[in-house]
């Protein structure tokens, strides 16, 4: 496997955080497909604070996992315009480096998405933890590195399909189950507290770090496979 050189993943970095800033083309669609998923469901349930807590962590995760499928599609398509990609496979960058860039990148989206659409959750629906809240920052940060890692490899492996917008969740969705039941697990365990289940969330916080370095791996080496197919 190739190094990944880090001024090459940060120059690569930087240039998709700028266009995004001038576009903001994906943090604008995950915005209001989230947004339009919290209403929804608001309108769809009307749980106490009891049941807020039993369901908030499924309802949460699928918000934010559908929302963040709209930016992975969104993640090569637009290096394909004037021949980006061409121009990367034949650069003699490592393909690692360009992997880790654009993995980033939907990292700082999706988490830019849940810093913003976390406080409406907890107001509509009265959300308070009885565990230790703070377990929840290392469940965020692992869970969305899960779906990004993921959603990025999978993202490029459709690029050239004739439908990849529908391609990337029938690949993304069932690889990312065991990720998604440990993210609403442990959110739930945190939420419920000592009411909870008898799995702890440090359990589930486990789980998500060792599947977080086994698919980050494995990306890792199949990247410039996937880059150099045609």
């Amino acid at each position: 496997m190739s190094t990944v050189p880090s001024g090459i993943t940060r120059a690569t970095l930087m240039k998709d955080l700028r266009l995004e800033w001038r576009s903001k083309d994906a943090i604008n669609s995950m915005l209001f497909f989230a947004l339009l998923v919290v209403v929804v469901f608001s309108f769809s349930f009307d749980p106490d604070a009891e049941e807020s807590r039993h369901i908030a962590g499924g309802l949460v995760w699928v918000a934010f996992l559908f929302a963040a499928v709209v930016a992975l599609n969104q993640t090569w398509a637009r290096e394909l315009r004037n021949q980006v990609m061409d121009a990367y496979r034949v650069s003699p960058a490592p393909a690692n480096s360009l992997f880790m860039a654009k993995a980033l990148g939907n990292f700082i989206f999706v988490c830019v998405l849940e810093a913003l659409m976390t406080p409406l959750f907890i107001v509509f629906y009265k959300l308070r933890a009885l565990g230790p809240a703070w377990e929840l920052i290392p469940v965020a940060v692992l869970g969305t590195w899960a779906l990004v890692v993921n959603g990025t490899f999978f993202a490029a492996m459709s690029l050239r399909t004739r439908s990849r917008e529908i391609m990337l969740p029938l690949l993304l969705f069932p690889i990312s189950i065991p990720a998604i039941l440990a993210m609403v697990n442990a959110t739930t365990a945190i939420l419920l507290g000592g009411e909870g289940p008898d799995v702890s969330a440090k359990f589930w916080i486990v789980l998500l770090a060792s599947y977080d370095v086994v698919f980050t791996t494995g990306c890792l080496l199949l990247f410039e496979t996937v880059l150099n197919a045609e």
